[in-house]
């Protein structure tokens, strides 16, 4: 291997444990769930850094390093950092609410469960549940970069095409009509019911059908991201 070579890898080699120490730094404490967990921003932001400083080391060597490591971090960090923010403020905002939040990729899942939501078989929010919709209303006009998705579950007692489909759809409907009454606009909501065609726990067994009662709010990203 030639000294120019060698002096190459060990400079990427340098840039791999650079970012390593970057990620190891940015190791949390989830307070809600008390595991280790990377903040995905700092995540993005650290493999960003590497792609960046090995493309224009290639390309301009030194200076071509420290500046597509800079880029890389801006590219990588940027919509994630904004997903950070939001998550945080909703796990705080809906902590002992009975309100799961949920994460995969930059999308983020609330899970309302129906017997805090709605009367039984009901489409009415509760007057308890209102401050909670509220809550998450005013996250959600804070954080306005994504779109907005409503889907009412039902279990699968009942009649399907009479009761569940109506109902599923009703709550949905119930949902986004507060939120859009809270200054949410309506371009940004879409909701719709599914009845009891996607249960996440067995419908054979009372604690199993209240999971499936629910409804969901998805954040998602906008499509460029």
């Amino acid at each position: 291997m030639t000294v120019a070579k060698s002096h190459f890898a060990l400079k990427k080699l340098t840039a791999v444990v650079l970012v390593g120490a970057v990620l190891a730094g940015c190791q949390t404490t989830n307070p809600y769930t008390g595991e280790q967990e990377t903040q995905k921003s700092a995540k993005y932001s650290g493999l960003g850094a590497l792609a960046g400083a090995v493309v224009g080391g290639l390309a301009n060597g030194k200076d071509g390093a420290l500046a597509g490591a800079a880029l890389g971090a801006a590219a990588g960090g940027g919509y994630g950092y904004y997903v950070d923010q939001q998550e945080n403020k909703l796990r705080a905002e809906l902590r002992g609410t009975g309100v799961q939040v949920q994460r995969v990729g930059n999308q983020l899942n609330l899970i309302m469960p129906g017997n805090i939501t709605f009367a039984s078989s009901s489409a009415n929010i509760r007057a308890d549940f209102y401050p909670v919709l509220g809550s998450v209303a005013r996250v959600m006009k804070e954080y306005d970069n994504n779109t907005i998705v409503v889907v009412g579950h039902t279990d699968s007692t009942g009649d399907e095409k009479r009761i569940n489909m109506p109902l599923s759809k009703n709550r949905a409907n119930s949902v986004a009509d507060y939120l859009i009454g809270q200054g949410i606009p309506s371009t940004r909501i879409t909701a719709y019911g599914v009845g009891s065609s996607q249960p996440i726990a067995s419908n054979k067994i009372p604690e199993g059908r209240a999971e499936n009662r629910r409804v969901t709010i998805a954040l998602k990203p906008p499509a460029n991201q």
